[in-house]
C-alpha cells in the first residue's frame, strides 16, 4: 500500500529520441527483445524514415523504425504496465496514462503520463538532451526497483537528476520511503512539463503522504540552477546520465556540490565503452569517495544471467547492464548500499 493511502516514472543513444506509440505492452513480462531483422539497407532506410517522420510530425508506427529508434533489450521485467481506461483517469486530453506497478513489491505503484504526441523538429535540435524523451530506460527501472528494496535507507531530501519523462526512481522513492522532501528534476524543459503532470497526478491519488514532492529543471552546467540546491539533500540519484561527454564534469560537480556533508549519491549506468571509468576518475578527482557495485540485487542479476546466455544479438552487459556506484564526500557507511 502507497504512503499515506486512506484506501481510495536512460539510455541508450536512439538516431533521434522519438516515442514508441504501439499499444504492445514494451515493459511487460518477456519482452526483453524486440522483433529482429533489420539490418543494412533496412535499418539505413527505417533512421530515414524515423528523420522524415519527425519532420512531418508523425508518429512511428513501422517496426523498422521502432527497432532502430529504440534498443532490442528493453526491460528487466522489474515491473507490470497496465494503459489506464479513459473511465480511470480524469485527463481530458488524448494523453494516454499507465500504471507501473512494482513485480516484487507489488503494494507499489504510480501513474505515468505515456504519450505526448509527436517531438517537433526544433524540440530535437534545441532542447538540452532528450535522450529522456522516449520510455523508462532499463538503468531507471532497475533504479526504481533498488529503490523500493532500499526504501530503509532513504531519509530527508533526496533529488534525481537527469530523471527524464518520468523520473520513475524519485517517484518511487516518493511513494514508498520515509522522507520529507523528493525533488524530481532532468534539463528538458518538455520532460519537466511531463513530470510536473505526472506529480500532479500521483498526488492527487494520495500516493505520497505528507513528502513534499516537486519538479523543476535542472542543468547541471548552470551555475543558478546549481546553487540554489547546493549542499540540501541527502541522496541525489541518476540513472544512465553519463554517456554525453560534454556534460559529464558538469554532473560531478552538481552531485558534489548538492549533497550535504554526510550524504550519499546513487548512480546506475552500464560500463557503455569508457563513459563509466572517466565519470569515476573525474569523481575522484573532485574529492568523493566511490565504491561500485556489480551484484547489488538478485533479480536484476537474475535477468542479467539470462540475457547473457541469449548473446549479444539481443543484449550487451556493456550497454545494457547498469552497475551501481555509490559516491559520499567522506568514508561510505558500512553496507548502507547493500
Amino acid at each position: 500500500m502507497e504512503k499515506g493511502s486512506t484506501g481510495a516514472t536512460k539510455k541508450t543513444q536512439p538516431i533521434l529520441p522519438c516515442k514508441d506509440n504501439s499499444d504492445e505492452d514494451t515493459c511487460g513480462p518477456n519482452t526483453h527483445n524486440s522483433k529482429e531483422g533489420t539490418c543494412g539497407a533496412t535499418a539505413g532506410r527505417a533512421r530515414w524514415t524515423l528523420l522524415r517522420q519527425v519532420l512531418c510530425q508523425k508518429q512511428t508506427d513501422s517496426p523498422e523504425v521502432k527497432q532502430v529508434s529504440v534498443r532490442r533489450f528493453a526491460t528487466f521485467d522489474l515491473f507490470r504496465r497496465k494503459k489506464l481506461s479513459a473511465q480511470e483517469h480524469c485527463d481530458t486530453s488524448d494523453d494516454q496514462w499507465v500504471e507501473y506497478r512494482s513485480v516484487y513489491y507489488p503494494e507499489y505503484s504510480a501513474f505515468l503520463r505515456d504519450n505526448l504526441g509527436p517531438l517537433k523538429v526544433n524540440e530535437v535540435l534545441n532542447s538540452f538532451d532528450n535522450t529522456g524523451n522516449v520510455c523508462v530506460w532499463p538503468s531507471e527501472e532497475v533504479m526504481a526497483h533498488y529503490c523500493l528494496q532500499k526504501r530503509h535507507i532513504f531519509k530527508g531530501a533526496v533529488c534525481e537528476l537527469g530523471g527524464g519523462m518520468t523520473c520513475l526512481g524519485g517517484l518511487m522513492v516518493a511513494i514508498s520511503a520515509d522522507v520529507k522532501e523528493v525533488l524530481l528534476s532532468d534539463g528538458n524543459e518538455k520532460s519537466i512539463q511531463n513530470v510536473c503532470g505526472v506529480v500532479e497526478r500521483n498526488r492527487q491519488a494520495g500516493k505520497f503522504g505528507s513528502t513534499h514532492v516537486s519538479s523543476r529543471v535542472v542543468r547541471w552546467d548552470c551555475e543558478v540552477d546549481i546553487s540554489a540546491l547546493e549542499g540540501h539533500f541527502d541522496t541525489v540519484m541518476c540513472a544512465d546520465c553519463l554517456f554525453l561527454d560534454q556534460y559529464r564534469a558538469c554532473l560531478v560537480d552538481a552531485i558534489r556540490r548538492l549533497l550535504r556533508p554526510d550524504g550519499m549519491a546513487l548512480v546506475f549506468a552500464p560500463g557503455r565503452g569508457e563513459t563509466l571509468t572517466l565519470f569515476c576518475q573525474l569523481a575522484q578527482q573532485a574529492g568523493l569517495c566511490i565504491s561500485q557495485h556489480q551484484q547489488y540485487d538478485a533479480q536484476v542479476w537474475d535477468v542479467h544471467l539470462k540475457m547473457l546466455r541469449e548473446g549479444k544479438q539481443a543484449y550487451d552487459e556493456n550497454i545494457h547492464y547498469p552497475l551501481l556506484v555509490t559516491l559520499t564526500k567522506g568514508p561510505q557507511p558500512v553496507n548502507q548500499a547493500q
